[in-house]
């Protein structure tokens, strides 16, 4: 037996219930893995910076629109694919923390917008940046050709079902 955690869990398959498995099986659970290991490493570093994934994801996409670092909450919703009650809940949580402030619209005099304040700019870039570098360390000891097929591959993959 492999000391590969996937090559167990479909060699398991295999012999239990063959059917389950498709060609795609193997591919779906090495993805699964990995996305857990690059999620506890954010996790990992959003914990040290008190911060949740939620309001992660609200500050990294603010920082990353452009100064001056704002949105409507209709678009982070759309963008974070969090409920309107999930990103309001979220916003109010970082409004508390004085990291967002909401502020009118200025192109549409009934909505509002979510912005950065110069705290929260601050935070944001410094949650991407650990982030950032969690999940450099995670792929270390890979080699650069096999970073770059892999990117490509996985391109190849989410580019079909646009």
């Amino acid at each position: 037996m492999t000391d590969d955690p996937v090559d167990r869990v479909i060699a398991s398959w295999e012999h239990e219930l063959p059917e389950v498995l498709y060609p795609t099986s193997e591919l779906t659970k090495r993805i699964m893995l990995l996305a857990g290991e690059l999620n506890s490493a954010t996790r990992r570093v959003l914990r040290d910076l008190e911060l949740t994934m939620a309001e992660f994801d609200v500050i990294v996409s603010l920082r990353r629109s452009g100064a001056p670092y704002r949105q409507k909450p209709s678009d982070l919703v759309r963008i974070l694919l969090l409920s309107s009650g999930g990103t309001s809940n979220v916003t109010n949580q970082l409004v508390r923390r004085g990291l967002v402030v909401r502020e009118p619209d200025p192109d549409d005099g009934r909505g509002t917008q979510v912005r950065l304040t110069p705290e929260g700019i601050s935070l944001a870039e410094q949650a991407v940046k650990a982030s950032s570098a969690a999940h450099a360390e995670l792929w270390a000891d890979i080699p650069a050709d096999t970073l770059e097929a892999a990117t490509a591959a996985l391109r190849g993959l989410s580019a079909r079902g646009r």
